[in-house]
């Protein structure tokens, strides 16, 4: 019996055992640790397009069609990433093909010549502050519609306007669902 007013000042062999010698806890056994899932991934390890821009947060696709405006390609970036990074990915995978239709953020001299490498001449209207605009079919440019007019149709599909999902390779396989229903199975 303790004194009245003092309590036992070390309680790890109050129950006749030795805290070295007794089984850890349940939950603190390695196999018993939570799973994988809950646990925060490195950053840095697996990308997922997800980047900031003006609009918030946001992702690029860049796609490649053919002359009715079905995709053959398609790559996915962050938001914030420039025009130039899909284009070095999808140079080495271009189809054969007379022409290039492409916006203005796909201007760049190492992007033209790689084209004309390929055989391909490049319809990229110059960048603004460009020094030496290049030129460009003007009439030919006007088609471009149909690539802007895939990009609005695979949109209407929900989940890729409002990107639900959070992995990159998720979301692409979702796009590649969407193209394939817009365009292949007609």
């Amino acid at each position: 019996m303790e004194r009245v007013g003092r309590l036992q000042p070390d309680f790890r062999g109050a129950c006749g055992e030795n805290r070295s010698t007794r089984q850890a806890d349940d939950r603190c056994h390695p196999s018993e640790s939570p799973s994988h899932r809950s646990q925060p991934a490195k950053k840095g390890a697996l990308s997922r397009c997800i980047g900031r821009t003006k609009g918030g947060l946001n992702s690029k696709l860049h796609a490649v069609t053919d002359g009715l405006g079905r995709p053959l390609l398609l790559f996915l970036t962050a938001g914030q990433a420039t025009d130039y990074q899909g284009a070095r990915h999808l140079l080495d995978r271009l189809p054969k093909a007379k022409e290039l239709l492409a916006d203005r953020g796909y201007d760049a001299d190492w992007f033209r010549n790689g084209l004309k490498d390929k055989g391909i001449s490049p319809c990229i209207p110059p960048r603004k502050k460009r020094r030496a605009p290049a030129e460009y079919d003007t009439i030919l440019y006007k088609q471009r519609y149909r690539i802007e007019n895939m990009f609005g149709r695979i949109k209407d599909w929900r989940r890729i306007a409002t990107r639900y999902d959070r992995c990159a390779h998720t979301f692409l396989s979702a796009i590649m669902i969407a193209a394939t229903c817009c365009y292949w199975l007609d």
